[in-house]
C-alpha cells in the first residue's frame, strides 16, 4: 500500500501528520488502514509524493508490462494497479485492509482480482503464478523481510521480478527521529492525523546492506538500485512546493530477479 507525507521537511513518503513518537506501538492498534481508508486514499490520489514520485518511479522500473501477470502486493485503493492495467498488464491486487480493497474495487471494477491477504502470511497463489510482483512502500512495515520475500519469490516464475520501494535508509537515519545506531533494525511509531483523529503507524528501519542481504538470502538476484527524483511536472503542478522536493532523497527502489535457472530449486 502506498504511503504519504504532508510536509517536505523530511522528504520521506510517509507522513500525513507526524509526531516525534518512537516507541513501539501495540500491533493490534497500529497500522489500521480501515480506520482512515477514505481520507488516506483521497489525500494520496494526486499529491506530490505518491502521484508524482513513487508511482511513476515504480511504473518506469516495471517497463513494458503488456500481457504480463503482475501481483500488486499491498495495492491499497488501487492506483498503481490501475496504471499497470492501463498499460496492458493482467493485475492481481492484495492488501491486508478490506476497507482499502473496497476502494480499489470501486476504481477497478467488480471483475478485478482483488483479495484480502497480508504479505506477512503465506500468499494464496500457486508457485510461479506471476511474471512480476510490485510492492510499493510496503516492506518497511515488516520486522523480518525473510518470510515475505520467500513467498514473493515462490509465486514468481523463473526469471520473474520483484520491483519494490521502501523508505530510504539514509533519510530515516539523518532526518527522521535520528537514531544512534544506523546498523540496527529498529521500530518507530508515528501518529498520523485525519479529520482531527490520530492513528498510530509503526514501521521498521534497517541499513541498506540488511535490505540487499535479505533479497539475496531469499534467492533473488539484485538487478537495480534506484534513487528516483520527483517528476519534473511537479514544477508546473505545484510551483510553490517544487523547490522543497527537487533533488532531495525520499525513498529507494529495487528490482530483483529470480534466476532463470531457479525452476525446481529450493535454494
Amino acid at each position: 500500500m502506498e504511503r504519504t507525507t504532508d510536509g517536505p521537511e523530511t522528504f520521506a513518503p510517509e507522513r500525513p501528520a507526524r509526531s516525534t513518537a518512537t516507541q513501539r506501538a501495540d500491533p493490534v492498534q497500529a497500522n489500521d488502514y480501515d480506520s482512515f481508508a477514505e481520507a488516506y486514499s483521497a489525500e494520496t490520489e494526486n499529491n506530490i509524493i505518491n502521484a508524482h514520485w513513487t508511482r511513476p518511479a515504480i511504473t518506469a522500473l516495471v517497463g513494458d508490462v503488456a500481457g504480463r501477470r503482475i501481483l500488486d502486493a499491498g495495492c491499497g485503493s488501487g492506483p498503481l494497479s490501475a496504471a499497470l492495467r492501463e498499460r496492458g498488464a493482467v493485475v492481481t491486487g492484495i492488501d491486508a485492509s478490506a476497507g482499502m480493497l473496497e476502494l480499489a474495487r470501486r476504481r477497478l471494477g467488480d471483475d478485478a482480482d482483488l483479495r484480502v491477504a497480508d504479505v506477512s502470511d503465506p500468499l494464496p497463489f500457486a508457485d510461479g503464478a506471476f511474471d512480476d510482483v510490485v510492492a510499493s512502500l510496503v516492506l518497511h512495515y515488516l520486522e523480518d523481510w525473510g518470510p515475505t520475500l520467500a513467498e514473493m519469490r515462490r509465486v514468481l516464475r523463473p526469471g520473474g521480478r520483484l520491483i519494490a520501494s521502501v523508505h530510504h535508509p539514509f533519510v530515516d537515519y539523518l532526518f527522521q527521529d535520528p537514531r544512534p545506531n544506523y546498523f540496527a533494525t529498529t521500530s518507530y511509531t508515528d501518529e498520523w492525523t485525519f479529520n482531527g483523529q490520530s492513528f498510530p503507524m509503526t514501521f521498521w528501519r534497517r541499513p541498506l546492506h540488511a535490505m540487499t542481504d535479505a533479497f539475496t538470502a531469499a534467492g533473488f538476484r539484485l538487478a537495480v538500485i534506484n534513487e528516483p527524483q520527483v517528476d519534473p511536472a511537479v514544477r508546473e503542478l505545484f510551483p510553490d512546493d517544487f523547490d522543497d522536493f527537487v533533488n532531495k532523497l525520499s525513498f529507494l527502489c529495487f528490482v530483483v530477479e529470480v534466476p532463470p535457472s531457479a525452476a525446481g530449486s529450493d535454494d
